[in-house]
């Protein structure tokens, strides 16, 4: 999936191909996608591919195609201070977009199947926090990140106000997606080859918008223990954020990243 704008020769270039072609739509995205470079995700002899619009895949580490990334990301409408869950976590670079977004008080979680990607995204992570740019510029919601499979999320867990799945999603398994979020929130997800964006508008009331024909991999099924019983997934206990004391102003200090304006 990709091949919708031109490559470029840079990050940056890459980003102004998606403006113009109008995947990349809010300020805020654009931000977000010039703060991190893509092809800090790649392995390095796979690098001279990062700033084409193709997908990249390598045993288990993949990366969805950047127009995909561009109507994830304006279809999520996110904002600072939201909670977010990311089903399918992979190399952790649009968790770290998305932080870029959510700043200090915001909440940033993914859940990966594979343990190799997680210590992958892990590496990456820090890479970013050592390396960036943006780093003295932004605060950052840092995302983190567990081990297991998204259909077998604790129903213990907190909801969220963002949701996105970066598999397939089986129509038998939409309730269950549509169950992580908070009244009011947004789910992302491929479903029936369209990615699909769910506004829960109540607590049993829902609006759906088709965005685009895609295709992807379809979510892995949960393979149950001996026992016959499912392997919960728990994410960190809470997803409730800090609150700023009212007429407080954004939070300045070096070393923390969102992009949020500093007063």
């Amino acid at each position: 999936m990709g091949g919708a704008v031109s490559a470029g020769e840079d990050n940056d270039e890459l980003i102004d191909n998606l403006k113009e072609a109008q995947y990349i739509r809010t300020e805020l995205v654009e931000q977000a996608f010039r703060a991190i470079d893509r092809a800090d995700y790649y392995l390095e002899e796979f690098k001279e591919n990062a700033y084409k619009d193709l997908a990249w895949k390598h045993g288990n580490i993949h990366l969805s195609a950047p127009c995909i990334y561009s109507e994830v990301m304006e279809a999520l409408d996110l904002q600072p201070g939201l909670s977010f869950l990311n089903l399918g976590s992979g190399t952790g670079y649009l968790s770290s977009m998305v932080g870029l977004i959510l700043g200090p008080f915001g909440v940033n979680h993914g859940v990966e199947l594979h343990s190799d990607v997680i210590e992958y995204a892990k590496q990456k992570l820090d890479f970013f926090i050592r390396t960036s740019e943006s780093f003295d510029k932004f605060d950052f919601c840092e995302p983190s990140f567990v081990t297991g499979n998204c259909l077998e999320i604790s129903p213990d867990c907190a909801q969220y106000d963002r949701v996105y799945c970066g598999a397939g999603v089986q129509k038998e398994h939409e309730e269950y997606m549509k169950n992580l979020l908070k009244v009011g929130g947004v789910l992302v997800m491929p479903l029936e080859e369209k990615l699909t964006k769910i506004t829960r508008t109540g607590p049993s009331a829902w609006e759906t918008k088709k965005i685009l024909a895609v295709s992807f991999a379809p979510l892995i099924q949960p393979c149950h223990s001996e026992s016959g019983k499912s392997r919960l997934v728990q994410l960190p206990s809470s997803v409730e954020r800090a609150t700023k004391p009212k007429g407080s102003l954004p939070d300045c200090s070096p070393g923390r990243l969102a992009l949020l304006p500093c007063a």
